[in-house]
């Protein structure tokens, strides 16, 4: 029987699944048919499989005589790109008998060939080596290029290929080829970025504060001032005080890229992202989907920052598409046929003037806005969105004196960072008994709020006035919360009091003035 089955792998949104290519030489007239809903470059997978057969020293399809038939199953899902040549490669060799038959059940082939029989490298490598030690599939063959990323996954033996020549020889125990050592992964405190270090900003000590209680907690954060004012750099420099992702994080953020094909000649990312879309940019770009749905920027942004800069330019609806990914974490992309989900936990921080010409409230300058457009400039951010913005602030002029100081700050800066580190610590050791996997403060829903969360008398006594009294929601009694305990990690306190209280609740006020 000249039928032939082996595995590949298609990613859908950052999932992947497992494909099987099947492969039945008929008695006919010669044809080379790939079905199962395959895209234009899977389609035109015929001509490079052709020339890499070729040019690799085997009979290739075209000089058979006979009706060949690939079949990709299931057939109802799209497959898409060029990374099932490989499969069908060697689909066609057992099913000529070209080589010797060996077990299919416990390999996976992926990779694009080139028409010398060279194979180049593909995206989602990561999400395929994980789909396999899940499924207890023992080897995965990839491009060389992309062995150092499959390694990252623990349980799965990876075997790069540099040609098909080789994996021929492989196959047929000529020449074995070594399996690719496990990737260590070293968490980088470098962000990687041309951005700017927090020991650069001059003044701004109030604003440095809301920095440092949203790296620890992981809160989002919304400034206003004029313009100049320094609210870019200051986001900017955010990134400089994270402390590092850990290696889970590590995998996390490289899988959504490896998916995105966004590593650029990376193996892995062991910084955090830091994302800022521009205005104009559409609410697919952002959010995620399109006909081959693919991470938008707040999934590019997982256990990193988005910023998004002039935040009323950006379309109403992309604001409000925000909402859901801001209160769960991840974002659902509905379609006929089947649901993605991307993880989205980002720290939000975002920045705005406070009317059109940017000098409303400002002490050194007129504004020259009525105040009908003022209130409709503010009003293009929801009571909604800002419901979910844990820290709000003011950011003053730079004062001269600041400015023309020009000596860097970096036993503040450093300082920061370390008790930083420190919060994030005393975070992870609180969670690591809940069975959730949760890194930060701003991640703990409402019932963990209630176990964990430890008030003394006064601050309870405190948290009931400001909310009898209508200054809070229900949402923003657990986040004042979620604050207040951030900024108790802080000052490495077990117990939340109403100092703690009182900071993170004055973060709050300017959505009721």
């Amino acid at each position: 029987m000249n039928l032939s089955k082996v595995f590949s792998a298609s990613v859908d949104g950052i999932e992947a699944g497992l494909i099987e290519v099947e492969t039945d030489i008929n008695v006919g007239l010669h044809s080379f048919n790939i079905v199962g809903l395959a895209d234009k470059a899977l389609s035109e997978a015929r001509e490079r499989v052709n020339s890499a057969l070729k040019n690799s020293g085997v009979k290739p399809p075209n000089k058979e005589n006979r009706k060949i038939v690939v079949n990709l199953a299931p057939a109802d899902l799209k497959k898409t790109g060029s990374h099932y040549d490989l499969a069908i490669a060697i689909g066609y060799l057992l099913a000529t008998k070209q080589i010797k038959d060996f077990e299919t059940t416990n390999k996976i082939f992926v990779g694009e060939l080139a028409l010398d029989g060279l194979l180049r490298s593909v995206s989602g490598i990561l999400n395929i080596a994980r789909m396999a030690r899940d499924r207890n599939i023992s080897e995965v063959f990839v491009p060389k290029e992309n062995a150092i990323e499959a390694a990252i996954v623990d349980g799965v033996k990876i075997i790069p290929i540099g040609n098909l020549t080789d994996l021929i020889d492989h196959l047929e125990d000529r020449r074995i080829i070594d399996a690719q050592p496990k990737t260590k992964l070293e968490p980088s405190l470098s962000s990687g970025y041309q951005l700017i270090d927090i020991a650069d900003i001059k003044g701004q000590e109030n604003a440095k504060r809301a920095l440092m209680i949203a790296a620890a907690g992981g809160h989002n954060l919304i400034m206003q001032g004029s313009p100049g004012s320094g609210k870019t750099m200051l986001a900017q420099a955010l990134i400089s005080i994270l402390p590092p992702p850990n290696l889970e994080e590590i995998i996390e953020i490289t899988q959504i890229y490896s998916a995105a094909d966004l590593l650029k000649g990376n193996s892995f990312i062991n910084r955090r992202p830091f994302r800022a879309p521009h205005q104009t940019a559409s609410s697919v770009a952002v959010i995620g989907g399109g006909q081959d749905p693919r991470p938008g920027e707040i999934s590019l942004a997982h256990r990193g920052v988005l910023f998004l800069d002039e935040l009323p330019e950006f379309r109403r609806d992309l604001l409000e598409a925000l909402r859901q990914p801001l209160e769960n974490g991840k974002v659902l992309i509905s379609r006929a046929k089947n649901n993605l989900v991307f993880p989205a936990k980002f720290i939000l921080i975002s920045a705005m003037n406070p009317c059109p010409c940017g000098y409303y409230g400002d002490e050194e300058k007129e504004c020259r806005c009525s105040a009908f457009e003022v209130f409709r400039y503010q009003k293009k951010i929801s009571g909604p969105l800002l419901d979910r913005i844990d820290l709000q602030i003011t950011v003053p002029r730079v004062k001269i004196e600041h400015l023309q100081n020009k000596e860097r700050d970096n036993k503040s800066a450093d300082e920061m960072r370390n008790k930083i580190i420190r919060a994030r610590a005393i975070q992870e050791e609180r969670f690591k008994n809940t069975g959730i996997k949760i890194f930060t403060n701003s991640e703990m829903s409402s019932k963990l709020c209630d176990e964990l969360i430890k008030l003394d008398d006064e601050a309870d006594k405190f948290l009931k006035d400001i909310f009898e009294k209508n200054y809070l929601s229900a949402r923003g009694y657990y986040r004042v919360l979620k604050t207040a305990r951030t900024i108790a990690d802080l000052e490495e306190s077990e117990i939340v009091n109403v100092g703690h209280l009182a900071e993170a609740f004055q973060y709050r006020i300017k959505d009721k003035e």
